[in-house]
Protein backbone atom coordinates (compact mmCIF):
# COMPACT_ATOMS: atom_id res chain seq x y z
CA UNK A 1 0.00 0.00 0.00
CA UNK A 2 2.84 2.38 0.70
CA UNK A 3 3.77 2.21 -2.88
CA UNK A 4 0.58 3.08 -4.34
CA UNK A 5 1.08 6.68 -2.52
CA UNK A 6 4.65 7.11 -3.44
CA UNK A 7 2.79 6.31 -7.31
CA UNK A 8 0.38 9.27 -5.99
CA UNK A 9 2.80 12.06 -5.22
CA UNK A 10 4.47 10.80 -8.07
CA UNK A 11 1.52 11.27 -10.31
CA UNK A 12 1.09 15.05 -8.22
CA UNK A 13 4.93 15.71 -8.81
CA UNK A 14 5.16 15.26 -12.56
CA UNK A 15 1.88 16.67 -13.44
CA UNK A 16 3.24 20.46 -11.72
CA UNK A 17 6.66 19.34 -14.42
CA UNK A 18 5.09 19.27 -16.91
CA UNK A 19 2.44 22.41 -16.03
CA UNK A 20 5.56 24.34 -15.26
CA UNK A 21 7.04 23.26 -18.55
CA UNK A 22 4.14 24.85 -20.44
CA UNK A 23 4.74 28.26 -18.75
CA UNK A 24 8.60 27.93 -19.43
CA UNK A 25 8.97 26.40 -22.77
CA UNK A 26 10.60 28.72 -25.53
CA UNK A 27 12.09 26.28 -27.75
CA UNK A 28 10.65 23.13 -29.91
CA UNK A 29 13.25 21.09 -27.80
CA UNK A 30 11.86 21.66 -24.47
CA UNK A 31 8.35 20.00 -26.09
CA UNK A 32 10.25 16.65 -25.78
CA UNK A 33 10.60 17.12 -21.96
CA UNK A 34 7.35 17.82 -21.46
CA UNK A 35 5.52 15.17 -23.92
CA UNK A 36 7.83 12.36 -21.14
CA UNK A 37 7.07 14.10 -18.21
CA UNK A 38 3.31 13.65 -19.35
CA UNK A 39 3.65 10.14 -20.07
CA UNK A 40 5.65 9.43 -16.87
CA UNK A 41 2.53 11.13 -15.21
CA UNK A 42 -0.17 9.34 -16.61
CA UNK A 43 1.94 5.91 -15.93
CA UNK A 44 2.51 7.07 -11.97
CA UNK A 45 -1.55 7.67 -12.28
CA UNK A 46 -2.77 4.32 -13.75
CA UNK A 47 -0.13 2.59 -11.00
CA UNK A 48 -1.84 4.58 -8.42
CA UNK A 49 -5.68 3.27 -9.82
CA UNK A 50 -4.52 0.17 -9.66
CA UNK A 51 -3.98 -0.25 -5.94
CA UNK A 52 -6.13 2.45 -4.60
CA UNK A 53 -9.72 3.73 -5.01
CA UNK A 54 -9.90 5.31 -8.54
CA UNK A 55 -11.99 8.30 -6.85
CA UNK A 56 -9.43 8.89 -3.84
CA UNK A 57 -6.13 8.76 -6.48
CA UNK A 58 -8.11 11.45 -9.28
CA UNK A 59 -8.91 13.37 -5.87
CA UNK A 60 -5.56 13.95 -4.76
CA UNK A 61 -3.47 14.32 -8.23
CA UNK A 62 -6.78 16.82 -9.14
CA UNK A 63 -6.19 19.06 -5.87
CA UNK A 64 -2.72 18.66 -6.23
CA UNK A 65 -2.63 20.05 -9.46
CA UNK A 66 -4.70 22.79 -8.73
CA UNK A 67 -2.91 24.22 -5.36
CA UNK A 68 0.00 23.14 -6.86
CA UNK A 69 -0.16 25.21 -10.10
CA UNK A 70 -1.93 27.95 -8.49
CA UNK A 71 1.19 28.12 -5.73
CA UNK A 72 3.21 27.99 -8.67
CA UNK A 73 1.79 30.88 -10.49
CA UNK A 74 2.15 33.00 -7.00
CA UNK A 75 6.11 32.18 -6.00
CA UNK A 76 7.24 31.90 -9.51
CA UNK A 77 5.23 33.96 -11.75
CA UNK A 78 4.78 36.57 -9.35
CA UNK A 79 0.85 35.87 -9.02
CA UNK A 80 -0.93 37.39 -6.51
CA UNK A 81 -1.85 35.50 -3.35
CA UNK A 82 -5.50 36.61 -2.01
CA UNK A 83 -7.73 35.25 0.97
CA UNK A 84 -10.21 33.91 -2.03
CA UNK A 85 -7.23 31.98 -3.95
CA UNK A 86 -6.36 30.68 -0.09
CA UNK A 87 -10.06 29.95 0.96
CA UNK A 88 -10.65 27.57 -2.08
CA UNK A 89 -7.22 25.99 -1.86
CA UNK A 90 -8.15 25.15 2.23
CA UNK A 91 -11.60 24.06 0.62
CA UNK A 92 -9.87 21.37 -2.23
CA UNK A 93 -7.63 19.83 0.25
CA UNK A 94 -10.88 19.67 2.69
CA UNK A 95 -12.79 17.72 0.04
CA UNK A 96 -9.74 15.64 -1.08
CA UNK A 97 -8.90 14.36 3.14
CA UNK A 98 -13.40 13.98 3.38
CA UNK A 99 -13.18 11.69 -0.03
CA UNK A 100 -10.15 9.52 2.26
CA UNK A 101 -12.28 9.45 4.75
CA UNK A 102 -15.28 8.28 3.33
CA UNK A 103 -13.63 5.98 1.49
CA UNK A 104 -12.22 4.48 4.78
CA UNK A 105 -15.90 4.08 6.70
CA UNK A 106 -17.72 1.16 6.02
CA UNK A 107 -20.49 0.99 4.16
CA UNK A 108 -24.21 1.70 5.46
CA UNK A 109 -26.26 -1.44 5.58
CA UNK A 110 -29.66 0.56 4.21
CA UNK A 111 -27.62 1.78 0.91
CA UNK A 112 -26.69 -2.51 0.46
CA UNK A 113 -30.55 -3.05 -0.42
CA UNK A 114 -30.28 -0.17 -2.43
CA UNK A 115 -27.48 -1.87 -4.83
CA UNK A 116 -28.76 -5.16 -5.19
CA UNK A 117 -32.09 -3.94 -6.69
CA UNK A 118 -30.00 -1.85 -8.99
CA UNK A 119 -28.20 -5.19 -10.69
Amino acid sequence: MKKAWMYVFLTSFFELVWILGFNIADAWWHWIFIITFIIMDLHFLTKACEQLPTGTVYAIFAAAGTVGTALMDVYIFGGDLTSGKMMFMVLLVLGVIGLKLADEMPENKSNEGSKEVMH
